[in-house]
């Protein structure tokens, strides 16, 4: 039973389906959510500043150790704050707790899209475009991470959402509940608190593009615009107020001008690349839905005359053309775009069935099919063999998703050979579930070298005898990833390897962790101070971030030198 026949044979109201998507979300969701150590950048950051506003009871100011972290709204810190008091223990190393919202956030995409879908585009469609985004690459990774990206994208549905059902009522001259434009401003107003102008710039865009199609914008008296801005704002603009007036208006100068501005001229933190990397990159990040993709989107714009193509075509067109333009570039930025690129995939494939059967089958139909299962070979054989690439070992648990993986291409491929498209997505999107648990909750956190943060955790604990658990304060010098602050905790001392030899030499109880680079220095000046600090353990692992292999030595007290050495 496909996909498609299973949403057939549902009950009106769709319960089954709100469950059976439900618990196959979460069985993509949840597998690694403890066994993953914090992951840099960005993760560790949200959560060791959410942890911050639980030590201090400040949840207006947003910081990272002593330094302010104007970039993203209080919204997701918010969240995960409440998270981490209900779920886990104030200044704990736990990470899974920071990433309960973004668990919540990916699973209420999925249902908010099978909501509002099921009744302009029927159960079928729906539940197929609901499936395809659970089983996407990039929602199930962002799901695991504790960041804005997957609850914004809950945010961005319900507003869309109510944005088609406001366009089709409108267009044709029926009436709009005032509850609709309220949900509209409202998951506009939460978007502003979660990720600042994204998710309004994507209803923008979609408005544009639509009063350009219709020639007409009578429709959008059902948005109740003067009174809805002015929901948005009662939702957003307090803590807005409150930054701005904590900060001196530092907030919002550094957000848009350190932070969002730059990355729409230039490239930023080396995250570049040219127009047409995110429809390249599309086939790994929505794989398994990729399958469907361009022949979708050819079919679709054939059928732009059907209003419900085109409200999709303007939810991901403009705002796709935008994201190709800027240019810094990663995989998640968008993100928000995908459920407009499922539901025409989706519509396509049930409604149009013949039609796209014969794109698939045309010489580039078949060449994209050949790119389509390349990819989903590089997606399970790249995970599996990481214990390989990392420390010349090959396990019996990286096998299982380089075999899933397999399966999956080689069921997607005969399923669309035969012109069994909806077989074939759904297929690969089962096998899917399979890469993902098993290289998210036993490949990646088993393979140590790939989290040195950890590994250094674990030797702080071990040689500190409580120490520093007891607030002895570790010093970190030339290794300044975010995770080794969130896993050692609020006082961890991200240091010059002369100001760690000095905290060493004068505080009992601290520890210091150099990088290799920089201990000759260290050692140096702990001289110069008459110390002569003990190695404990010297570690070595992959700093993923920058791509490179990153040796640390841990280096306790010690005793002080013999006379006349230096």
């Amino acid at each position: 039973m496909t996909a498609a026949s299973f949403a057939a044979s549902l009950p009106e109201r769709g319960a089954v389906a709100y469950l059976v998507l439900g618990l196959f979300s979460l069985c993509l969701f949840l597998p690694g959510i403890s066994a993953l150590p914090p992951v840099d950048r960005d993760e560790a950051r949200f959560a060791q500043a959410s942890r911050q506003m639980v030590e201090s009871g400040d949840y207006v100011n947003i910081r990272f150790q002593d330094k302010a972290r104007h970039k993203k709204p209080a919204g997701v810190y918010w969240l995960q704050a409440a998270s981490v008091q209900v779920f886990g223990t104030i200044g704990s190393n736990q990470i899974w707790p920071y990433r309960v919202p973004s668990v919540l956030g990916a699973l209420g995409a999925v249902l908010f899209l099978f909501a509002f879908a099921r009744g302009p585009y029927g159960r079928r469609v729906a539940f197929f475009a609901a499936l395809m985004l659970a089983g996407s690459v990039v929602l199930t990774v962002e799901a695991h991470l504790g960041k804005a990206d997957a609850v914004l994208l809950a945010a961005v549905v319900v507003a869309q959402g109510a944005l088609c059902r406001v366009y089709l009522r409108g267009t044709a001259g029926e009436p709009v509940a005032l509850a609709t434009a309220i949900v509209f401003w409202a998951a506009q107003g939460a978007a502003i608190l979660i990720k600042g102008p994204i998710g309004p710039l994507i209803s923008a865009l979609t408005v544009i593009a639509l009063i350009i199609a219709e020639r007409r914008a009578a429709w959008l008296k059902g948005l109740r615009p003067l009174p809805g801005l002015v929901i948005a704002a009662a939702i957003a603009a307090p803590w807005f107020i409150a930054v701005s007036l904590e900060t001196g208006g530092a907030f919002l100068a550094d957000a848009l001008g350190k932070d969002l501005l730059p990355k729409l001229i230039s490239v930023q933190e080396g995250h570049g690349a040219p127009p047409g990397a995110y429809s390249l990159a599309m086939f790994v990040s929505f794989w398994p839905g990729s399958l469907l993709a361009f022949p979708a989107l050819v079919w679709a714009w054939r059928h732009r005359a059907d209003k419900r193509v085109r409200y999709c075509l303007a939810w991901l067109g403009p705002a796709w053309l935008l994201f190709e333009l800027i240019p810094t570039k990663l995989p998640h930025y968008v993100l928000p775009l995908y459920p407009a690129l499922a539901l025409i995939c989706a519509h396509a494939a049930i409604s149009g069935a013949d039609e796209l059967a014969r794109l698939s089958r045309t010489v580039v139909g078949r060449g994209l099919m050949a790119l389509w299962g390349a990819a989903g070979l590089a997606i399970g054989i790249g995970i599996g063999g990481v214990s390989w690439w990392l420390e010349g070992r090959v396990t019996v648990a990286g096998l299982v998703p380089a075999a899933g993986a397999i399966v999956a291409v080689a069921l997607g491929l005969w399923f669309a050979f035969r012109d069994r498209l909806v077989h074939a997505v759904t297929a690969a999107t089962l096998g899917a579930a399979i890469v993902y648990a098993s290289a998210l909750g036993i490949v990646l956190p088993a393979a140590e070298n790939l989290w040195l943060s950890r590994t250094a955790a674990l030797a702080v604990a071990r040689h500190g005898n409580g120490a520093a658990a007891a607030g002895a304060p570790v010093a970190v010098a030339g290794y300044g990833e975010p995770s080794i602050v969130f896993l050692l905790g609020t006082a961890t001392r991200l240091v010059s390897p002369d100001e760690a030899a000095k905290l060493l030499a004068e505080t009992p109880g601290a520890l210091a962790l150099i990088a290799k680079s920089h201990e000759a220095r260290f050692l140096e000046v702990s001289g110069n101070l008459g110390r002569r600090p003990d190695l404990l353990q010297t570690l070595s692992g992959l700093n993923y971030s920058r791509g490179r292999p990153v040796t640390l030595v841990l280096y306790g007290g010690g005793g002080r030198e013999p006379m006349g050495v230096r």
